[in-house]
């Protein structure tokens, strides 16, 4: 059974009207989508994003038509994908994250930019704050750090009450990443835990890091949110298995690719939320004035089929709390 993710100021959204006139624009709304996925990865997602301004009311061809660049989990794709994007003078950009965000925002400074998944908005130099964005990019953050990493460890203590020793793969090249990093860092130090970042940006790093995490003898991995893990979910989940060492992630897709335990978000909420903002901007609405959503309640997905190929039994009140089990 599974509970769904609660974001900071969603309810139902309401079916607005189109403005009068919208079908008398000379041509539909252009929506440009900049993911840093692959099709295969985060295609659901966009699909979720659509479906939404369609029951909000956006008739696809009539109201608004999509132009979308994949980066395949390769954050230096990013900004000339951006820069392709320009071209087709879109009135409203969607991204799939932060570093998107900062590609489309280089590439198209005035244009309105909604991404549906931000770390760190603030540093990265997206919004001045969150409540009053200030600029051409909202949207809605990923993660609220103060509880989200020491929780992730606190979980991994729990299925392993000996572990002390954590690894978290790093995509060196995703600055939301080496954020993450150095939060997860301070969120160890305090719990007494012993820390091992090992970086990751293609395949063959993957490999190198998983061979690398084993030699450390750790006993859990870390696996933050990013596109490259997503992207590259099955891979992940196979090495650590290989490797015999159980994953805890920032999202669900690796859980269901294989992944011990996730403890995060659903990125299908934040993407269908994200039709909310180009639903706003294309009646009028700025983004320096639509606040950046955070989330305030998180997701427990366990997959007990993998917990019985590590041979690891999860403790009763863990499953108690998992919003869904895969078995």
């Amino acid at each position: 059974m599974r509970r769904r993710e609660v974001i900071t100021g969603l309810g139902a959204v309401a079916a607005w009207p189109l403005p009068s006139g919208a079908q008398k624009r000379g041509r539909p709304w252009r929506i440009a989508c900049l993911v840093s996925g692959s099709s295969e990865s985060h295609g659901g997602f966009v699909v979720a994003f659509r479906r939404r301004l369609g029951e909000i009311g956006f008739v696809e061809s009539r109201d608004v038509a999509f132009e979308l660049r994949w980066a395949d989990g390769q954050v230096d794709r990013l900004l000339p994908l951006a820069h392709e994007l320009a071209t087709y003078v879109p009135d409203v950009v969607v991204t799939a994250t932060a570093a998107a965000a900062v590609a489309a925002k280089q590439a198209m400074p005035t244009t309105p930019i909604v991404s549906a998944t931000m770390v760190d908005p603030i540093g990265m130099g997206l919004v001045q704050g969150l409540a009053r964005p200030g600029g051409n990019v909202t949207g809605i953050s990923i993660v609220s750090f103060e509880t989200l990493l020491g929780k992730q460890l606190d979980l991994a203590r729990e299925i392993i009450p000996d572990a002390r020793r954590i690894g978290m793969l790093v995509n060196t090249r995703n600055p939301a990443a080496v954020f993450q990093r150095d939060h997860a860092i301070a969120a160890a130090l305090t719990l007494g835990l012993d820390l091992k970042p090992v970086a990751a940006h293609s395949l063959e790093e993957l490999d190198a890091a998983f061979r690398a995490l084993a030699q450390a003898q750790s006993q859990i991995v870390l696996v933050p949110a990013d596109a490259f893990f997503i992207t590259e979910r099955r891979s992940v989940a196979e090495l650590a298995l290989a490797a015999r060492l159980p994953v805890i992630a920032g999202l669900r897709d690796l859980t269901e690719a294989g992944g011990l335990v996730s403890y995060g978000n659903d990125l299908t909420e934040h993407w269908t939320r994200a039709a909310y903002y180009v639903d706003r901007i294309l009646k009028g609405a700025k983004p320096a004035d639509l606040p950046v959503e955070q989330p305030t309640k998180y997701e427990l997905v366990i997959n007990l089929k993998t917990a019985k190929a590590l041979g690891l039994s999860i403790p009763a009140n863990v499953l108690a709390r998992a919003d869904e089990v895969i078995e």
